[in-house]
C-alpha cells in the first residue's frame, strides 16, 4: 500500500486554507513541527510551489519515511531530527546540531517562519507499529518513546515510580477516576514480577477494575493509563508549553500558526497561550488603548474547530481533533 493509502492527514484542506495567506508570499518558509509521515508537508509543498519546508520530528522512522515521500521536492525540503521544544539536542539531516524549533529554522537559513503547523499527539506510524508499545490492544514491550534512541520507557516508569507518582500522572494526564486503585495494583504486581509488556499491564489494570465498572464503563480500562504513560514518557505537555512561545516568536507580521490537538490537556494549553497572545496589555481603566498595548496576534478561528462528520467517518482518528489558529498582526514592542 502507498503512504497515501495507509496515512490520511487530519483536516488537511482546512490547514492549507488557514496557512495559504502566509505561504503565498514569494520565498515563504513553512515549518511542519510534527513531520510524521509527511502527509501535511507533501500537500503544503504541492499547493504552494514557491515555499520551502522545514520538517521536525523526534522519530527517526518517521523522518526516514517522510524523506522518501518528499524527495521529489529536492532542496525545498529540510528535515531535522529534533524535539520541537528545544530542550534535547538532535542531529539534523546535514549533520549540524540543532536545539529545537528556533535553531532548526535559523540553521536552515530562514530568519522567520511564515507558517507553522503542529499536529500533536501520537502518529499513525507509532500507533500502527505494534512493537512500539503505544497500543493497549497489542502485546509489545512497554516502550512508548517517540524517539526510541533517548529517554526512559513506559516500562521504566511502571517499574520505578512510587505509588503516589503513578497516581498523579494517571490523574493529571489521563483524568483516570481509578488512578489510586490502578497505581496500587501496579506496585503490588511489580513486587511479584517485572511489568515489561503491554499485555501484562493490561492484565493488571483489568484485574484491578471492579466488575460493575467494567460493565458500565465506555472504553477499555487501560486507555487512560496508557495515554498518561505516553504523555509522561515523552514529556508531551512540557514540550508543547515550551515550544509554542518559540513558534509565535518566529512568525513575522502576517505569519500564521495552526495547532491540532487530540486531548483536552493539550487543547487547554493551546487555548490559554492563544488567549494571552491576543489580549491587550493595556492597564485596567485606561480610557484609550495605546498602540503599544494592542494585541500582537489575532485568532483565525472562533473556539476550537472539529472535523466534519464525513471526515470522522472516513478517518476515525480525526474524531477527537481540536484545531486552533492564530496570526501575527503586530511586531513585538
Amino acid at each position: 500500500m502507498s503512504l497515501r493509502d495507509i496515512h490520511t492527514p487530519v483536516l488537511l484542506e482546512r490547514c492549507l486554507e488557514l496557512l495559504a495567506p502566509a505561504l503565498e508570499r514569494p520565498g515563504a518558509v513553512v515549518v511542519d513541527a510534527t513531520e510524521g509521515m509527511g502527509g501535511h508537508s507533501e500537500a503544503l509543498l504541492e499547493r504552494f510551489p514557491g515555499a520551502r519546508l522545514i520538517g521536525l520530528d523526534r522519530d527517526t522512522d518517521a523522518l526516514r519515511i517522510a524523506g522518501e515521500r518528499l524527495s521529489r521536492f529536492g532542496d525545498r525540503v529540510t528535515l531535522v531530527h529534533t524535539i520541537y521544544d528545544g530542550i534535547k539536542d538532535a542531529v539534523g539531516a546535514a549533520g549540524a546540531v540543532y536545539d529545537g524549533i528556533k535553531d532548526a529554522v535559523s540553521a536552515a537559513g530562514a530568519p522567520s517562519a511564515d507558517g507553522i503547523l503542529f499536529d500533536l499527539g501520537v502518529s499513525s506510524l507509532q500507533l500502527d507499529e505494534a512493537g512500539r508499545g503505544f497500543a493497549y490492544a497489542q502485546d509489545a514491550p512497554l516502550d512508548m518513546r517517540m524517539d526510541q534512541g533517548a529517554g526512559m520507557t513506559a516500562a521504566d516508569v511502571v517499574a520505578s515510580y512510587a505509588e503516589g507518582d503513578l497516581r498523579r500522572i494517571f490523574e493529571r494526564y489521563g483524568d483516570e477516576r481509578l488512578a489510586g486503585r490502578y497505581a496500587r495494583a501496579i506496585v503490588q504486581a511489580r513486587a511479584a514480577a517485572p511489568i515489561e509488556r503491554s499485555a501484562q499491564l493490561v492484565d493488571v489494570l483489568v484485574a484491578a477494575t471492579p466488575a460493575a465498572v467494567l460493565r458500565d464503563r465506555s472504553g477499555h480500562p487501560a486507555k487512560r493509563v496508557f495515554q498518561a504513560l505516553r504523555i509522561e514518557v515523552n514529556d508531551e505537555l512540557g514540550a508543547l508549553e515550551r515550544a509554542l512561545p518559540d513558534a509565535l516568536d518566529l512568525l513575522p507580521v502576517g505569519g500564521r500558526l495552526v495547532v491540532m490537538s487530540y486531548q483536552s490537556l493539550e487543547d487547554r494549553l493551546v487555548k490559554r497561550l492563544f488567549a494571552a497572545a491576543t489580549a491587550s496589555t493595556a492597564p485596567p481603566g485606561l480610557p484609550v488603548e495605546l498602540p503599544e498595548h494592542q494585541p500582537r496576534f489575532r485568532l483565525l478561528v472562533k473556539g476550537a474547530e472539529l472535523a466534519s462528520e464525513s471526515e470522522r467517518a472516513r478517518n476515525p482518528r480525526a474524531t477527537p481533533v481540536r484545531l486552533r489558529a492564530i496570526e501575527r498582526v503586530k511586531e513585538a514592542a
